[in-house]
């Protein structure tokens, strides 16, 4: 059995003009477990966040009490771009130990960048649930691939958009046209990130990670803001081929490759695989 860890980065809101401050991109992706390894992924996470955050939890002696502060991604892709050598090398240090978790457990990585066009309206809803629909098609590919099942936990946002995202799949799954998520065990169900290593994991990954190399790849030098920077290349140069190998692909009946990250850049029109070359 799999478990998919669901988060995502930015925003879906309009990109007013190259200058705004406004974030570039919407990053939605999920890291996918095996259920059975997931305890142990937990606990090596726990030691991580105790290595380079000792102080995470104030007084608390309790190893797991370090589960309940977050270590936000965004605030690692600040550290990563900071003019402090003292501070990229601590964020650095620890990106390095995270990607090598996604190494050492097989984690796989499926998700989509959606590059904002300039001066153009976005339709969130479509976006986030459209995005989860692919995510989770991929993800029903994998599972039937291995003769398995699985379930989607996603990061908890409000009620509304809770609803919207797991009634998006159950339309999939009760259509009169057949179960497009036959390997799924049920909905996806919504948990909060202090309660859940994976989805802590995934946000790192997000915010961290996908969110400052998609920004370097697909945004940069055109969009001139706080989001946007030339020192997220050493996070492309340092992660991309291994975070790279991490993506979970396949080929569809016609040859096509599918699954992995894709992006749809309204910027520059750079393809998917730009990403991590």
């Amino acid at each position: 059995m799999y478990i998919a860890y669901l988060d995502e980065s930015g925003d879906t809101g309009k990109l007013p003009s190259t200058t705004s401050p406004v974030q570039p991109i919407f990053v939605p992706a999920a890291i996918v477990c095996k259920q059975s390894l997931s305890k142990d992924l937990t606990l090596d996470f726990l030691h991580l966040k105790q290595r380079f955050f000792p102080g995470l939890v104030g007084e608390s002696e309790l190893f797991l009490d370090r589960m309940l502060a977050e270590i936000k991604g965004s605030e690692i892709r600040k550290h990563a771009r900071g003019a402090s050598r003292r501070q990229r090398r601590h964020a650095l240090g620890f990106l390095d130990g995270l990607v090598h978790l996604l190494e050492s457990f097989e984690i796989e990585i499926i998700g989509r960048v959606w590059v904002k066009k300039i001066d153009r309206e976005n339709n969130g809803r479509a976006l986030y649930t459209y995005s989860v629909q692919d995510i989770c098609s991929t993800f029903q590919h994998l599972l039937e691939s291995r003769g398995s099942q699985g379930m989607v936990i996603a990061d908890s946002r409000n009620y509304p958009q809770n609803t919207n995202l797991s009634h998006s799949i159950f339309t999939g799954r009760f259509s009169s046209e057949g179960d497009r998520y036959t390997h799924l065990l049920e909905m996806p169900t919504f948990g909060h990130s202090n309660n859940h290593a994976g989805l802590q994991i995934a946000d790192l990954l997000c915010s961290a990670l996908l969110f400052p190399i998609a920004t370097y790849t697909y945004c940069y030098p055109v969009v001139r803001n706080v989001h946007v920077s030339r020192a997220y290349g050493v996070l492309k140069d340092r992660y991309g081929v291994r975070l790279r190998r991490r993506l979970y692909t396949y080929r569809d009946a016609n040859g096509k490759v599918c699954g992995g990250i894709t992006v749809s850049d309204g910027i520059g029109g750079k393809a998917s695989s730009a990403l991590f070359r």
